[in-house]
This record gives structure tokens, sequence and C-alpha cells, in this order.
């Protein structure tokens, strides 16, 4: 059965690439984006089964006003996909404070007022599917990557939450944790903060740390992305991705470890 899904975001990348496959299997998708001219192509080979919305999900009234103009346009709204997002790169210390905000307005903040928009739509429905698009740097953390570390981390707790609060409406939540792809997440769509010379050997080394074997394939979470969206009983979570799954793996074992080595220390802190 045809689902109506709108997915923040989708001018390129992740957001982009699934619109056209909802599309292309018969689904109906409202596709926002901050300069529609990046979906001119899906709307003239689609016509009617798209929205094509201009929206800054940075403005909590532009949210709400593209959820109502979807619910008009479609009559419903199965999915939601929060997409929208973009990393910023540089050291904890090197980050201004509009760097920071900006990063969390977006991340987090767009991503949050969006979720609110469309839950009074799903809540009538009584079903819906809210799709978080996390990271697995929402789980672990990776150095000059703190702030994005940071509102990814804060996107986990603000869906795990919500997940417990709307389940009694029939309403689910995932969190999708994708490692590094092949978009231009880190190029054209990133931000970098005003550097400092004496971070400048750790961002190398970082850089120097990466392989190309470690970047995903963008067209390989289609089907990844379609087996969510139509699972009966969708996770909480899912990774995207073998560096996602390893090393969430070998730093969950870590962590376990930790709470064992300081067990002593933790039960007698709660004093009786």
């Amino acid at each position: 059965m045809a689902k109506t899904i709108f997915i923040t975001g989708a001018s390129r990348g992740f957001g982009k690439l699934w619109a056209e496959a909802f599309l292309k299997r018969g689904d109906k998708v409202v596709a926002t984006a901050r300069n529609l001219d990046t979906l001119k192509d899906l709307v003239k080979q689609y016509g009617n089964n798209i929205l094509a919305l201009e929206l800054d999900v940075n403005s909590r009234e532009a949210g709400f006003a593209a959820v109502a103009k979807a619910k008009a346009h479609f009559g419903r709204i199965d999915v939601l996909i929060n997409n929208a997002g973009y990393g910023l790169f540089g050291a904890v210390e090197e980050t201004s404070e509009e760097d920071a905000r900006a990063q969390m307005e977006t991340n987090f903040f767009g991503l949050l007022w969006l979720s609110q928009a469309v839950l009074p739509v799903m809540r009538e429905q009584k079903s819906g599917h809210i799709i978080q698009v996390s990271s697995v740097l929402g789980l672990v953390t990776l150095p000059v990557l703190g702030l994005y570390n940071a509102s990814k981390f804060a996107v986990e707790g603000l869906s795990e939450t919500l997940a417990t609060e709307v389940k009694q409406f029939g309403i689910n939540v995932t969190m999708v944790e994708p490692n590094g792809y092949s978009t231009d997440w880190a190029g054209a769509s990133a931000s970098q903060t005003q550097g400092l010379e004496l971070y400048g050997p750790l961002k190398q080394a970082f850089s120097e740390g990466t392989t190309p074997d470690m970047w995903g394939k963008p067209e390989a979470t289609v089907d990844a992305i379609l087996k969510v969206v139509d699972s009966p009983n969708p996770p909480l979570r899912v990774l995207f991705g073998k560096v996602a799954y390893n090393l969430v793996k070998e730093v969950y074992a870590q962590r376990l470890d930790s709470i064992e080595e300081w067990k002593d220390v933790s039960l007698t802190a709660h004093g009786h």
C-alpha cells in the first residue's frame, strides 16, 4: 500500500536519493528543501505524486506551515523523515557561539519542530512513523566533530523519550544511525570552525586515519530505508554501514568494562 512520506533536506544526499526511491515505487512524497530548483527534476518526472516545499527547518513556524500544507494536499502523512542537517568540523575550543548555535538549530531544533508539527496529524490517524536521521556519532564520538556529536546525542535522547510517549497513539519512532557516506556531507554541505594552529596535528591525524573503504555507498542505503519504512514493527535504532556496526560494538563493550571496573564506587555513591 502506497504511503505518504514527508522528508526534509531532500535537495541532495540521502534526502534526494530516498525521495526518488519512494516515488519510483509509487509512494507520495512531500520533499522539502531550502532551494526548490534542486527538486525540479523530481517534480517534472513524478508530477502529482510529489509536493515540493521550500523550507528552512530552523523556523518552527515554517515547519508547522509545511506540515499543514502537506496534510491539506495529500490528506495524511504516514512517515516523517527528519533528514535535514549538516556537519560542523572543528575542535570544541575553536567553536564560536554562532557556529555552535547554528549547528544545534538545524540538527536538533529543526528536527524537534517538525516532530512536534507532525504529531497531531499522526495522532488523528492513529498511526505514523517518525524517522530521525541521527548518526553513529550520536552513540560514539570522534574528535574535531564535538558540536556535531553533541547535536546527534541530543537527537538520540529526545527521540528515545519521544518513542515512549507516542507509542500509545500508534506512532513509531526510529533513529537511523549512518557512518560516513560518499555524499557531500563532509564536502560542500559541511561547515568549518575558525581553526587554531595547535589543533592542526590532531586534524591531520584524523584526516589521514580515514580510508576510502570507510565511506559507505549512498545507493546501498535505499533498500535499507525501504525496509525500515515498510516494517510493521520498526526498530528504535538501526545502524547503517559496517563501520558504524563495528565501532558501536567495540565502544559499548569498553563502556561496559569501565562500568564494571568502577562498580564499587557507583554502588557506594548511592548512600544506602
